[in-house]
C-alpha cells in the first residue's frame, strides 16, 4: 500500500523558517516526481514547487528565492525549506508523489503568524 507522510508543520511568526519533509513509499514503482501544493480555506490547491526524478525543480512564483526544493538522503523523500514566511503562506501544505498515478499525503498545517 502506497504511503504518503508529510511531516515538520507548525507556528512561526513572520519572516522565519520552516522546514517539511515527505515520505513516500511502498509502491512497486519508482516515484518519477515528487511536488508539494498548498490550500487554504475556500480556495484550490495549488502548486508550491516540483522535484522531477532528473533533478528539476518547479516553483510558483510565490515561492521563488524563498522556497527550496530538495532530495533528502533518504530513497523517495523531499524536504521544502521555506524562508521569510508571510502570513499569506498560511495553509495545509501537501506532498504528491507519482508512480504511475499520483499519491497525495494527509496534509500539515503551516500557520505563519505573530
Amino acid at each position: 500500500q502506497v504511503q504518503v507522510v508529510e511531516s515538520g508543520g507548525g507556528l512561526v511568526q513572520p519572516g522565519g523558517s520552516l522546514r517539511l519533509s515527505c515520505a513516500a513509499s511502498g509502491s512497486a514503482f519508482s516515484f518519477n516526481a515528487m511536488a508539494w501544493y498548498r490550500q487554504t480555506l475556500g480556495k484550490q490547491r495549488e502548486l508550491v514547487a516540483m522535484l522531477t526524478e532528473g533533478g528539476d525543480r518547479n516553483y510558483a512564483d510565490f515561492a521563488k528565492g524563498r522556497f527550496t526544493i530538495s532530495r533528502d538522503n533518504a530513497k523517495d523523500t523531499i524536504a521544502l525549506q521555506m524562508n521569510s514566511l508571510k502570513p499569506e503562506d498560511t495553509a495545509v501544505y501537501y506532498c504528491r508523489a507519482w508512480a504511475g498515478v499520483a499519491y497525495w499525503g494527509q496534509g500539515v498545517q503551516v500557520t505563519v503568524s505573530s
